[in-house]
């Protein structure tokens, strides 16, 4: 399972898509696919809204601004998918919010019957529910069709004890406990996530997506991104 978040689809413009990301993003896709590899993919919405910073700045409900976010998810997952068939794989989009028009609802064999059959499938929506962070549902998806180990995409190579943009002598780790994650409160995942991923001890890698042939690289073993696990 991988976790985009919708600020990455956004490359530089910091808003809405662009073509050039996306299609990166279903090549990285492809490769790992082609390797075998089932994948699912959660993406965010933050490129379009993200329901918390809207809401406390737009005087907006924050259901409603949730639920605005959800609808930027659908239209994320509905690109990506578009991309990745370009790239000639068979894709599925599947949302946990009823729009039957242009998605599947989540229905969790079906999206497991479209991983085995090679497809990739994108879940839109979050979990469906306000108040809860893409984090969140990729963990829930996760472990909903059984995934071997979540991948969290980001824009930094790994998991750092401080933010290595504000700080020169952070240090990077190259496997991390949950336990420890949680106490020091590393802002990789929300803590909701982090728990859930301990509790069900689904493993972790956070990488730097923007380097070429990283996501690969992290599944067939290599030293890529921050392995974060049990104790």
């Amino acid at each position: 399972m991988i976790k985009l978040s919708g600020e990455a689809l956004a490359g530089t413009a910091g808003f809405g898509l662009d073509p050039t990301v996306l299609n990166y993003i279903a090549g990285e896709v492809k490769s790992v696919s082609d390797r075998g590899h089932e994948v699912g993919i959660v993406v965010g919405g933050g490129n379009f809204v993200r329901g918390e910073t809207f809401s406390a700045q737009g005087g907006i409900d924050r259901t409603v601004a949730d639920q605005m976010g959800m609808l930027g998810t659908l239209m994320n997952a509905l690109a990506l998918q578009s991309a990745i068939e370009h790239q000639g794989i068979p894709s599925r989009v599947q949302s946990a919010i009823n729009v039957s028009q242009v998605a599947e609802p989540f229905i969790r064999r079906r999206a497991i019957r479209h991983l085995e059959k090679g497809r990739v499938v994108v879940f839109a929506a979050g979990t469906g529910n306000p108040y809860f962070t893409t984090d969140s549902a990729a963990v829930l998806r996760a472990l909903e069709i059984d995934a071997n180990v979540l991948v969290k995409a980001t824009k930094v190579d790994g998991v750092y004890d401080k933010d290595p943009r504000k700080h020169a002598d952070a240090v990077r780790y190259d496997t991390l406990d949950y336990s420890v994650a949680i106490e020091q409160r590393l802002g990789v995942m929300d803590q909701t996530a982090f728990t859930m991923c301990r509790e069900n001890t689904l493993p972790l890698i956070v990488l730097d997506f923007n380097a070429a042939g990283s996501l690969a690289d992290a599944l067939a073993g290599g030293n890529t991104g921050t392995l974060v696990g049990g104790e």
